[in-house]
């Protein structure tokens, strides 16, 4: 049978791609002086503002349900044979494809704005814009590449891994506080959101959940050591920008992963009650449409801001009251409404245009022993290339950024080239769909729910008959741990 999605792992996503959202239309301001547009941090103008923070920063469960489905999804697919290279390969070209097909609309807007005379700096606050959200990109796909081991580290010792981690990223801080050796804080990208990853592995297999009070012992932790670095420690409350000493973000901090294990665990309580809630059908129903946007959201969402500041600002349509004034206040209810407004039929578009990626094959060409080396060429690529356009922009300097675009696309082409998916299997779950949710495949017996563990109302099971039309096998029933969430 078609295995159980974990609903609440789908909720969560959505619930958090929309907190990023709201926080990125919030914090940033738009302003028109001079003839000229520009971006301000509403957070250096209002002192308060940095305390919602610990509210709007939702990454960290964007992390623990990547871990959540990596795991699901690699012992699914090693069950079956596949080895590194494959897995990595469509996972990696799940993200890739809509991401190149941003930065094909991103980079010729640039250059064309370029062309009529746009202001370089204004240019460059633009593109940096646009680009900021990817930072996410290379850190996710890093842990990707690493899952097949971490996965099986945590597999080996289990809590240990992200306790190690942790120290590490304690350690890490440390040397940058003290001996000021700043580079070694890019070694906390992997080991405070790869800690987060690490949970959702556990989440996946249940050590992290059963029993229930391991939950409120990662909360009741976070928050105890979260009050201690905040309160005695050099850390600012600020969760997403950075402070006038030390940031939270850029790098990650043990201050972040502190506050992560705080809200996971608090997450993971509320599980049960979320899965009850999620039995409504009309509310599943809905939760499953957004999912299926989320990467489209999480790209496109700082283009309505373009938008709708170069059509009211240099008009005069729009007032610019001082940011944390009781008039700017009262217009951020207007401003998301209007930005909402322009996202909804932006990603409907954007959804039917990408329909032709969800036919696109994740790898071409023969494969041999030089297909994992020439994957991970194209990693080694992207990763650092899509790193320099978070960080500079589609238009450093107010010029395009040719290099990184061009080496992002090398690198996608390496990673497509490096060989065709291994060949689909009878009884393996190939030929007219995995079954599994991941794959976006379909069982025998797709729409017909079997007995299960929450209760749900038992119906006809599969006849071997209609299995057999199908001319696949109906695969074994599987465990609440092998639920799998769509498009992580």
């Amino acid at each position: 049978m078609r295995a159980e999605r974990n609903r609440c792992a789908d909720l969560l996503r959505v619930c958090a791609i929309g907190a990023v959202v709201l926080g990125h239309w919030l914090l940033v301001d738009v302003t028109y002086r001079g003839g000229a547009l520009s971006g301000l941090n509403a957070l250096d103008y209002v002192g308060w503002g940095r305390w919602p923070t610990l509210v709007l920063q939702v990454m960290p469960v964007f992390f623990l349900v990547g871990g959540y489905a990596n795991a699901v999804s690699w012992t699914s697919h090693h069950r079956q044979g596949e080895d590194w290279r494959s897995w990595v390969q469509g996972r990696a070209a799940r993200l890739l494809w809509p991401t190149a097909v941003y930065a094909a609309v991103c980079a010729p807007a640039v250059a064309a704005a370029r062309l009529a005379g746009a202001e370089p700096g204004v240019l460059a606050q633009a593109g940096w814009l646009i680009a900021l959200h990817l930072w996410f990109l290379p850190v996710y796909l890093m842990l990707i590449a690493l899952t097949p081991l971490l996965h099986a580290a945590h597999r080996r010792w289990g809590p240990a891994v992200p306790v190690v981690m942790a120290l590490g990223a304690a350690g890490v801080d440390a040397l940058v506080l003290g001996p000021r050796l700043p580079v070694i804080g890019f070694a906390n990208y992997l080991l405070v959101w790869g800690s987060m990853h690490q949970w959702g592995f556990a989440w996946q297999d249940g050590t992290l959940t059963t029993p229930r009070w391991r939950c409120r012992a990662l909360a009741a932790g976070g928050v105890v050591l979260l009050a201690g670095l905040l309160g005695w420690g050099p850390f600012p409350v600020d969760m997403i920008g950075a402070g006038t000493r030390v940031g939270n973000t850029d790098p990650p901090s043990i201050a972040l992963l502190a506050f992560a294990a705080a809200q996971t665990g608090l997450l993971l309580m509320a599980e049960p009650a979320l899965e009850r809630l999620l039995t409504r059908p009309r509310l599943r129903s809905r939760v499953n449409r957004l999912n299926a946007a989320v990467m489209t959201v999480y790209l496109w969402h700082m283009i309505p801001v373009i938008l709708v500041a170069l059509a009211l600002y240099p008009t005069g349509l729009a007032p610019q009251p001082a940011i944390g004034t009781t008039v700017w206040l009262a217009l951020r209810l207007p401003w998301l409404i209007l930005l909402t407004a322009v996202m909804i039929p932006l990603t409907l578009a954007l959804l039917r245009v990408q329909r032709p990626l969800l036919r696109l094959p994740p790898g071409v060409g023969p494969t041999g022993w030089w297909s994992p080396v020439l994957l991970a060429c194209g990693l080694a690529v992207c990763l650092p290339s899509l790193a320099s356009l978070a960080i500079g922009g589609f238009a450093p300097a107010g010029r395009g950024a040719a290099l990184p675009l061009a080496l992002c696309a090398c690198g996608l082409l390496a990673i497509v080239c490096s060989g065709r998916p291994p060949p689909r299997r009878v009884g393996a779950g190939y030929l007219g769909g995995t079954g599994n949710p991941e794959d976006g495949g379909s069982s025998p017996c797709r729409g017909m729910p079997m007995p299960g563990a929450h209760g749900r109302k038992a119906s006809r099971p599969c006849s071997p008959t209609r299995a057999r039309r199908r001319r696949t096998p109906a695969p074994a029933s599987r465990t609440k741990r092998d639920r799998m969430p769509e498009s992580a």
